[in-house]
C-alpha cells in the first residue's frame, strides 16, 4: 500500500471555518480519503476532516516557515 502522509485525524475542539474548493480538489480528496481508508467507502473520512489534518502536516514540515518562527519568537 502506498505510505500516506496523514494517518492521525485526532478529536479536538473545532474552530469553524468556511473554505470554498474546485470541484477537482474535491474529487481528489474523496479519493484520498478512501486510500487513507484502505479503499473501502464505508468508514472512510469526510473531506472536512481531511483539510486541517493536511494542513497541519504541511506546515509541521515546512522547514522555511519552521526557521522564521525559531527567529521571530512568536507563537
Amino acid at each position: 500500500m502506498t505510505r500516506l502522509k496523514l494517518t492521525d485525524l485526532a478529536d479536538e475542539k473545532p474552530v469553524r471555518l468556511t473554505v470554498e474548493i474546485n470541484a477537482r480538489l474535491h474529487r481528489d480528496l474523496v479519493a484520498y480519503a478512501l486510500a487513507v481508508n484502505g479503499g473501502e467507502t464505508k468508514g472512510a473520512p469526510a473531506p472536512e476532516r481531511l483539510i486541517p489534518a493536511m494542513i497541519e502536516r504541511f506546515i509541521a514540515t515546512d522547514r522555511s516557515f519552521a526557521k522564521s518562527r525559531k527567529g521571530n519568537h512568536s507563537p
